[in-house]
């Protein structure tokens, strides 16, 4: 039995499809899940439609820097995101469980405020870790997609400077966010800043949240066409009162790593899950391929 077991495998991945290691977890993953911590995630459904949206990144047109474009951005499907941002207590369970690089001691981790100085990485491994252990696919959102459900919370980066110097833009972005109240720095429970018109919590409080978008830097022609688009992963962008690029190892963003004008406040995420329906699909599809295979 386990021979063929085996065999059915073997077959699978010869074929092309998925390796053996792949597959495993595919037909092993419903009889491990956390069914108390998949219940405690608390998602909103936002539903699509469209939004004027400035582009993340730098710019510049014949060597002159110039304000990154608007466009509309559509989301065609449901989007579905978590209520508020990953709480500490559920970041500590993947600390405690070897998945996640630990929080400051000084972070309690409570269960009703969000994890903070955590890198880009550190998102990265809890997201994993989470769909491990719940069978869900989480990730981080794109900046487009964090966007979008922020609504009226998100805040418009565009500058008014245009300069060949870009210390010009540099001091204009720095005066400008110089005018945010930062005097809100303590943590709040979830709900201290108040929901959206999407629902959501908390967006554009004082935990800038990080997504899975790059820094680009891209260069246009006289007529706008772009000409060149050099992305850089190193760096990331967070989402706040006002759009930051941070080193993705950076944890605590006043001590350095944020490329231009004031950095954000703390450092935290909230995920987007993607359809059951996809990862159910699959194991639906490999179920019956390896089912079909007489040996």
């Amino acid at each position: 039995m386990l021979l063929a077991f085996k065999l059915k495998i073997a077959i699978a991945a010869a074929a092309g499809f998925v390796t053996p290691l792949a597959i495993t977890p595919f037909l092993i993953a419903p009889a491990h899940v956390d069914q108390a911590l998949q219940s405690r995630q608390a998602i909103v459904d936002v539903a699509p439609g469209t939004m004027s949206y400035r582009l993340p990144g730098e710019f510049t047109r014949d060597g002159r820097q110039i304000e990154a474009p608007r466009v509309e951005l559509r989301v065609d499907r449901p989007l579905a995101v978590m209520l508020h941002q990953v709480s500490a207590a559920d970041y500590q369970l993947c600390v405690d469980a070897g998945g996640c690089h630990p929080m400051p001691a000084a972070i309690a981790a409570r269960t009703d405020r969000p994890a903070v100085q955590v890198s880009w990485q550190d998102a990265s491994d809890y997201a994993s870790w989470l769909s491990v252990r719940t069978g869900g696919h989480y990730r981080l959102p794109t900046d487009a997609e964090w966007a979008y459900a922020a609504a009226s919370r998100f805040q418009d980066d565009g500058l008014a400077a245009e300069s060949d110097d870009p210390s010009v833009r540099w001091i204009a972005r720095y005066e400008r966010e110089a005018q945010i109240d930062k005097s809100a720095i303590a943590l709040r429970s979830f709900g201290g800043f108040g929901a959206n018109e999407r629902g959501l919590l908390d967006l554009a409080g004082n935990v800038w949240e990080w997504t899975s978008t790059c820094f680009v830097r891209s260069a246009l022609d006289a007529s706008g066409r772009t000409v060149t688009r050099t992305s850089n992963c190193g760096v990331r962008v967070a989402e706040g009162q006002h759009r930051a690029y941070v080193s993705d190892f950076v944890r605590d963003a006043k001590a350095g790593g944020c490329s231009a004008g004031l950095p954000p406040t703390h450092l935290g995420f909230r995920l987007v899950r993607e359809p059951d329906s996809t990862l159910a699909g699959l194991r639906a599809w490999l179920k019956s391929t390896l089912d079909g295979v007489s040996l």
